[in-house]
This record gives structure tokens, C-alpha cells and sequence, in this order.
């Protein structure tokens, strides 16, 4: 690390962060009393800091994106070859190869009948696409005055403004202006701590009903989608039975109603499969994708459908400049070859299966710790003040958790009221076995500090 406090001025980077950064979802009050987080170099799982402090890196740079790790040669080279050759063709019909290649690789791994793709530079851009496609099919087939969507509570699609209106977590949505009309919320099938204390089967249950009822009270001539991250984020991995999705595509299909899939945190093998659809055995009418699509090493996002939806439009009203820049494209095409070549899909779904039987062996009887879920790489620890009531902490418990895995070198992040851990793909046995330690030390020690055992 001498290298790096050698060649980095910390104190000047700090300054230079304060007065010219406009930080996002940190409030002020907290920033002033911990700093920005500047990081530097990354090797491996590993990242360190702008202070020389090195990281066992299990969020994939805190977004979940950085699926590969740091360091590798294999996708930057891929990108400035790229460069070299044509870093960009245009957008509309102008197409570069490496964009036509990585549509059709997607129709090859995407689940069902999806084959059409149109590429943007994220995942709030992937959601904005996704509602006009959908409205715009509705339009042009028979449902001509379709343009309402329904989502859920606790969802999270995005921030710009039409994904924000079908937003319902991280505070983005709490801002004084309203969010586009025509957008309404169902419940959300809630692991461990749902408002009814019904069991997971039940409110499953409920949960589809919902949405039925719903789509009769707005009108189902004027729905035109319901969308739904397979797997939920807020409040850390709520992972629906798999009843809930297959009620959930039969409402749909039974009044018209097309299936938006957001798989922009779980898709490219996070969950342990390309995409979580599969592990509920669905197949979307549109589907969202970004973040690990090219492993954080550059801005892509991309929209599925299906030929007869695609095929329906006479032409689709939506453009963006960057739709499948060729450096970015060849980023995700490089990205997806790895993935394939090292079997890092099955190992996430193997390795992650041990990874959650030992986490939930280490603190699942832990008294302040309510539930322990997760899916190949993507796990969460929900934590309780009372595991009869299952009350969660109003207080900064969560966070000083997290924090303390910080200082034994470990990174997670406070999720609501749990902490998530969504390792890179390449992370190892010896990595994950660390995690649990480190999670169990840490949970043990905060929980002795503040009288909770």
C-alpha cells in the first residue's frame, strides 16, 4: 500500500471531493461526520481507499455491478480494441458489430421467447424503456388507451422520473414535486416480516390478489403493465415463493396485461443463474438489465421483448445517443464470455448455497438476528430487536454492524433493516468463508457493546 499513499494525495482528494461533489442518497450530517469514501485501486475482491486501507470488496463496489472483480486485463482490452476500431456508430439503425452480437448472445440466454433488444446506458433508462414499449404496444393493438402501470410497495426501478414513479424505496420518490400520473402500488410478498404475519404462502396469495383487485379498480382496459424486480431489494434478497410469480403471469395474461421483469440487480448470474426469472420459472414480456451486464466496466442496460410486441410497433418512439456504443457493447460481450468460459453462473448457484447454510449457521440463532435469506451471491442478514415481535431497529444498530465489518476489512451495506452481501462472482470459498466470520465477529461485538445480549 505504500505505493498508493506515495502517489495519492488524500487530504487534497478529500477537499477537492467536498467542494465539488454533489453527493447522492448520503445526507449531510452523516458525510460531514464520516467523509466520502474514495477509492483508488482494486486487485482481485480486493479495493483499497484513498488512506491506503485495503478491502475484502463483498458488495461489488457497493452498486452490485463489479461482478468480475478489479484488476482483470481480458475486458479492458476487449473495450480498447474496440476503440481503436470504431468507438461509435450512431444510434437508430446505425449499428456497430459488436451491438448486433451481443443482442443476439442476449436472445440466447434470455429466458422464454425474449429476442428483441434495445440498449441503454442504465438501469433507470432500461425502466423508462420498458413503460414506453409497453404503453406503446398496448396503443397499437387492442388496448389503445392503455397507459396506466401498476408496481409495488417497497419497489425500486430507478430515479429519473418516470422510474421513479414506480419507485417506492430509498427516499428518491421523497422530493416536492409529483411523479408522473397514471401509476398506482400493490402489496410487495415481504420475507420474514410482512405487515400481516401471514405465512409466506399466504401472503403470497394476498399479495396476487392485490394485483388483481387492483387492475379491476383502475381498469383493465387502461393497465398496461405491471412491473416487478423477481427478487425484491428493500430491506435485503426478499425472495417471493415461487407461486407468487406464476399467479402473478396468469393475472397478467388473463387481463392483457404485459409482465415487466427488472432484472438490472439480479441478472448476469447473481442469484445463480443468468437471470432470477428462472428460478420461478417465468417468462417476462419485457425485461430490464444493467449493472453486471458488462461488470461495471462500462454504462450499458438493455430492454427485452418479444417478436410480436417488437413486431406490433410500427415504429418505436424512443431514442437515446449512446442506445449500443460499441466500446460498451464489446465490454458486455467480453464480460458474458468469461462468465461463460469460468462456469461463474454455476459456481455462484453452488458456492452461494454453502455460503448461506454457513451464514445462517454462524448468526441465525443470534438473538438481535431475525432471518438469514439469499440466493447464490446475493445474501442478507434481517435484524430484529425482538424475535417473538420481530421489531426491527429504529436506531443505527444495522449501520454500526456494517461498520464494524468495515474495520475488520470486510465490506457490506445496511439495507433498511438488514445487511446485504452480494460478493463478486469471482469471489472464492476462502472470501465467503471470511465474510461469515467477520459478519458473526461483528454482530457478536456490537450486539455485547450496546447491552442487546
Amino acid at each position: 500500500m505504500a505505493g498508493i499513499a506515495q502517489t495519492v494525495n488524500s487530504q487534497d482528494l478529500v477537499s477537492k471531493a467536498y467542494q465539488h461533489t454533489l453527493f447522492s442518497l448520503f445526507p449531510q450530517s452523516e458525510l460531514q461526520s464520516e467523509g466520502p469514501c474514495i477509492y483508488v485501486e482494486g486487485k482481485g475482491v480486493h479495493v483499497s481507499d484513498h488512506e491506503g486501507r485495503r478491502y475484502l470488496d463483498m458488495m461489488s463496489s457497493s452498486s452490485r455491478a463489479n461482478s468480475l472483480g478489479y484488476g482483470g486485463e481480458e475486458v479492458p482490452r476487449a473495450m480498447y480494441e474496440q476503440a481503436m476500431r470504431l468507438h461509435y456508430s450512431g444510434t437508430c439503425r446505425f449499428l456497430s458489430e459488436p451491438a448486433v452480437t451481443l443482442a443476439a448472445k442476449l436472445a440466447e440466454l434470455a429466458p422464454g421467447r425474449l429476442s428483441k433488444t434495445c440498449f441503454v446506458s442504465g438501469g433507470s433508462e432500461a425502466t423508462e424503456t420498458a413503460l414506453k414499449l409497453a404503453k406503446q404496444y398496448q396503443q397499437s393493438t387492442a388496448k389503445p388507451r392503455a397507459y396506466k402501470v401498476i408496481s409495488r410497495w417497497n419497489a425500486y426501478h430507478g430515479s429519473t422520473l418516470g422510474a421513479l414513479s414506480v419507485t417506492d424505496w430509498l427516499g428518491v420518490r421523497d422530493i416536492p414535486d409529483p411523479r408522473a400520473p397514471g401509476f398506482s402500488f400493490v402489496a410487495n410478498p415481504m420475507c420474514y416480516r410482512n405487515p400481516y404475519r401471514m405465512s409466506d404462502e399466504a401472503y403470497a396469495e394476498h399479495c396476487a390478489m392485490h394485483l388483481e383487485r387492483q387492475i379491476q379498480f383502475e381498469g383493465p382496459e387502461l393497465v398496461a403493465a405491471f412491473i416487478g424486480e423477481p427478487i425484491m431489494q428493500a430491506h435485503g434478497v426478499q425472495i417471493p415463493t415461487r407461486s407468487y410469480w406464476q399467479r402473478v403471469r396468469e393475472i397478467c395474461d388473463r387481463y392483457g396485461v404485459l409482465l415487466i421483469i427488472d432484472e438490472v440487480i439480479t441478472g448476469f448470474g447473481r442469484t445463480g443463474y443468468w437471470f432470477a426469472a428462472e428460478h420461478f420459472g417465468i417468462e417476462p414480456d419485457i425485461m430490464n438489465m444493467a449493472k453486471a451486464m458488462s461488470a461495471g466496466y462500462a454504462p450499458i442496460g438493455a430492454v427485452m421483448t418479444r417478436d410480436e410486441i417488437a413486431d406490433a410497433l410500427p415504429v418505436f418512439r424512443h431514442v437515446h445517443t449512446f442506445s449500443g456504443h460499441a466500446v460498451a457493447c464489446a465490454a458486455a460481450n467480453a464480460t458474458i464470455a468469461i462468465k461463460e468460459r469460468d462456469g461463474l453462473i454455476g459456481r455462484a448457484r453452488s458456492l452461494g448455497a454453502e455460503f448461506g447454510a454457513n451464514l445462517r449457521g454462524a448468526v441465525g440463532r443470534h438473538p438481535i438476528v431475525g432471518d438469514v435469506r439469499g440466493l447464490g451471491y446475493w445474501h442478507a442478514v434481517d435484524f430484529t430487536r425482538d424475535r417473538d415481535s420481530r421489531e426491527p431497529f429504529a436506531d443505527d444498530t444495522v449501520k454500526a454492524v456494517v461498520a464494524r465489518m468495515r474495520e475488520h476489512g470486510v465490506i457490506a451495506s445496511a439495507i433498511g433493516s438488514a445487511l446485504e452481501i452480494a460478493p463478486p462472482l469471482v469471489a472464492g470459498k476462502e472470501h465467503l468463508d471470511l465474510t461469515v466470520e467477520v459478519c458473526a465477529r461483528s454482530i457478536a461485538e456490537i450486539a455485547r457493546e450496546r447491552g442487546l445480549v
